[in-house]
């Protein structure tokens, strides 16, 4: 049995734990289980951060952490105890407790059993170039912001570089051994102006570090920064409105969130047919565009199984406009009698069209480009309804080309509307984060009559 790891002695090498390391845990674990089930996840993440802000690096640490979660099961009744200590003693203690726990809890009445062995396709998102990381490689990157905001002299560049290093793994009295490893490495950076007035944002994220382009990124930002000086106000109203594709992510993804099958059969979802039933088959965005999940698609290399060890398997949640799927939890699919889907853990739209973003911009009479969103709150479920504001870079489009740094607005907006006013689209790339998190993967989108209902003092 190879030595186990702690949080008094972590890995030296900086790398997470390895498969045969999961799996002794796991099987430590469950042998000492006196519940009827118990069922073991285990994480192991090695964290790198570089911080920079007002021109100046910051921080730079690592965090090498373990978390051990044990759920343990007495019929109807169950109590999860989490703990970072993975000695012996610890592990016994952990265990107990959560029988003691369990013992004590009120009955579940949709409590599911543990699932046994699946099988699902292994996805490659772990890459040697992040993991493999140092101080210094982060440090480098930094400065492709810093060192031209610094010589700028008119510039205050703030960001943070953050790398995981992860592997997980799930193990049950039913038989499940489940594992999986990844990589991250995540770029954000926010350029401001001296004078206040401007404000540029760009990012990029990729399981592998070599794929991210930190000076195309900290040039980007820059160059919005400086355009976006001195902004002026238009009325709000409806406009024709260019989303870059983070914009775009935050508020599509919502349509995945909403597209629950409980909340849909009890009548509580937009896709609720009036009347009963459910809106599947039907026509709910423009047929040019199709949201799917597949875990081992290049842009996503999304981990393939969920919590409970369900294999992710590729969907089609809208298909050429219509709705074909609802996100199924086991014990809902039970009830009805359809197959579990697991959730829409990762997400891709795509289109039919092929133009880019300068495409977009120049094939526009007059509109609005929004480099992103913030600040987004629901006002009606029953529409996915939500407003938030637009900031970091908002600009006037006439006649094809941006003229005017303009004020921020907020705005009132639906993606089921605002996706069924399409009138172009770009092809996808990942995304550096969204206000619900995931593998994401968004085009650049053109639409007609997105709803801006006042200005916003914000930069």
């Amino acid at each position: 049995m190879s030595t186990p790891r702690s949080l008094l002695s972590p890995a030296a090498e900086g790398q997470p734990m390895s498969e045969q390391e999961h799996l002794d845990i796991l099987d430590r674990a469950i042998k000492r289980s006196k519940a009827d089930e118990i069922e073991i996840n285990l994480s192991s993440t090695v964290t790198g951060n570089t911080r920079f802000a007002a021109n100046q690096l910051s921080t730079s640490g690592i965090v090498n952490d373990v978390t051990l979660a044990i759920y343990s099961a007495y019929g109807p009744k169950h109590a999860v105890v989490t703990t970072n200590d993975l000695s012996d003693a610890s592990i016994e203690r952990a265990v107990r407790e959560s029988e003691r726990l369990a013992k004590l809890a009120p009955d579940d009445p949709e409590i599911m059993p543990r699932l046994g062995q699946t099988r699902w396709q292994p996805v490659q998102s772990y890459f040697d170039s992040t993991a493999n990381l140092t101080a210094g490689d982060r440090a480098r990157a930094a400065m492709t912001a810093l060192a031209p905001a610094r010589a700028s002299k008119d510039l205050q560049a703030a960001g943070f570089i953050i790398t995981y290093a992860q592997s997980l793994s799930i193990g049950n009295s039913a038989g499940m051994r489940a594992f999986h490893r990844l990589t991250s490495a995540n770029y954000q950076l926010t350029v401001r102006t001296n004078d206040g007035t401007g404000s540029g944002w760009a990012a990029a994220d990729d399981h592998d570090w070599s794929k991210v382009d930190f000076t195309k990124i900290s040039d980007r930002a820059i160059e919005k920064a400086r355009a976006s000086r001195t902004p002026v106000a238009i009325e709000p109203g409806k406009y024709t409105v260019i989303l870059e594709p983070q914009a775009v992510g935050d508020l599509v993804q919502l349509v995945a969130n909403y597209a629950d099958a409980r909340a849909t059969d009890e009548g509580r979802s937009p896709f609720t047919k009036q009347g009963g039933g459910t809106k599947i088959g039907e026509k709910i965005m423009d047929e040019r565009l199709s949201i799917i999940s597949a875990a081992d698609d290049p842009l996503l290399r999304a981990q393939p199984f969920d919590g409970d060890g369900l294999p992710l398997v590729d969907h089609a949640w809208v298909e050429n406009g219509v709705l074909k799927e609802l996100q199924y939890g086991r014990f809902w699919a039970k009830k009805q009698g359809k197959t579990p889907t697991g959730n829409a853990s990762c997400l891709k739209m795509v289109g039919t069209g092929t133009q880019s973003l300068d495409d977009l911009i120049k094939s526009t009479t007059r509109g609005v480009l929004v480099t992103r969103l913030w600040y987004l709150r629901e006002v009606d479920p029953r529409t996915i309804m939500y407003t938030g504001l637009t900031r970091d870079g908002t600009f006037l489009v006439e006649g094809g080309k941006i003229t005017k740094s303009l004020r921020n607005f907020r705005f009132n907006e639906s993606p089921l509307f605002m996706l069924n006013n399409l009138e172009g689209i770009t092809a996808p790339e990942r995304l550096a984060g969204t206000e619900q998190g995931g593998d994401i993967a968004m085009p650049a989108i053109k639409v007609r009559d997105f709803n801006f209902t006042s200005l916003s003092e914000a930069v």
